[in-house]
């Protein structure tokens, strides 16, 4: 199945938390599909780490490493995934 809407807009609201993945979330996508995604989520991830949030903004530090926790955690569930199916990212 096709990626719905724009890959890079479904990268970030998975760093917001709108979304989330799982490997049955996963099965649905193709090869070149997920291969976008990871992509998309690589990209995201360094957008993220370029915001340069004030030190004494507790609540800006708090939502930025949340955002970099969800990417990695996304990250980190389509490699095995990928992995487990051997497809190459």
């Amino acid at each position: 199945m096709a990626i719905s809407g724009s890959p890079l807009a479904m990268a970030r609201d998975i760093a917001d938390g709108f979304l989330s993945l799982s490997p049955l979330t996963l099965k649905k996508y193709t090869p070149s599909d997920l291969k976008i995604i990871n992509a998309n989520l690589n990209l995201v991830l360094r957008e993220v780490r370029g915001e340069v949030v004030s030190p004494e903004d507790t609540a800006a530090v708090r939502r930025k490493n949340l955002r970099l926790q969800r990417i990695n955690q996304a990250l980190l569930i389509l490699n095995a995934y990928c992995k487990q199916t051997r497809i190459a990212l």
